[in-house]
């Protein structure tokens, strides 16, 4: 049967990235409470094609995760990447997981019982150096829905303040293993407040109030987030969003910030 994939091609233009995208699969994963969770996770799975070949393997993709079944998780990303490479004879390959991940959250006051779902991901990236080294590089996000108070409607305003939903989203790469628990508990402490899936009246009550004492542009939930993960000793890099669902402006209000963390003296890492 004629293999057209494998067909020599003249163009002489190799392509960075060629796979599949947006498949549903199934995923475990380690749970900080409850040692492990299912869900289920949207995959994009590539490799780079050499410009000879006309075409990559496309079957060999699902193939793969299908050789992983009930094993793909983070610990694994680096296998998955190498089976990639070998199955396709590609010097790169790139696989991104983004789920839904769930965490029990008490609410403040009542204790009152409820799950979080927090928009997560995976981003696995082999590259073979001029050495036919393989470096593999694991990043960690989260997308943290949070309440903030505007500092400026507090101060000019006799009867309240302006608050809204925002989401702060991050991107980490790390060395060791962090849990995904950890990041989101840091990144949700740097906003006027955290929301949560069930409140009383009392813990409506005390999330109201403590936000008002706690009012946050978009620029300072930024900062803040940037300040935590500079000091964080497992992470190495990072990429953050903030987003602000406006209540009084037809727009969003938007804070970016990016950069490489350099690392901490041992003496300090210690004192965190």
């Amino acid at each position: 049967m004629r293999d057209i994939q494998n067909e020599i091609d003249t163009r002489r233009q190799g392509i960075d990235k060629v796979g599949i995208k947006g498949l549903k699969y199934p995923i475990r994963l380690r749970d900080k409470a409850h040692k492990t969770q299912h869900t289920v996770a949207t995959i994009n799975i590539y490799a780079n094609l050499p410009h000879n070949f006309r075409g990559t393997h496309m079957s060999r993709f699902v193939e793969i995760l299908n050789r992983f079944h009930r094993e793909i998780a983070i610990t694994n990303i680096g296998k998955i990447l190498k089976a990639i490479k070998e199955a396709l004879g590609s010097s790169s390959a790139h696989i991104e997981l983004n789920f839904p991940y769930f965490v029990e959250k008490r609410a403040p006051v009542s204790q009152a019982r409820g799950l979080m779902e927090y928009q997560c991901r995976f981003i696995g990236v082999l590259e073979t150096d001029a050495q036919l080294f393989d470096r593999i590089t694991i990043y960690m996000g989260a997308n943290v829905p949070v309440n903030l108070l505007c500092p400026c409607s507090k101060e000019i305003s006799e009867m309240g303040a302006h608050n809204q939903r925002g989401e702060i989203r991050v991107l980490v790469k790390f060395k060791g293993f962090l849990w995904l628990e950890d990041l989101i508990a840091l990144i949700e402490d740097c906003a006027s407040s955290p929301v949560y899936s069930l409140l009383k009246r009392e813990d409506e009550k005390y999330v109201t109030e403590s936000a008002y004492q706690n009012p946050t542009f978009v620029e300072d939930v930024a900062r803040n987030v940037a300040c935590r993960l500079d000091s964080h000793p497992l992470i190495t890099w990072y990429s953050l969003e903030v987003e602000s669902q406006e209540s009084i402006h037809n727009h969003n209000a938007y804070a970016a910030i990016e950069r490489k963390v350099k690392e901490l003296p041992k003496e300090e890492i210690k004192g965190l």
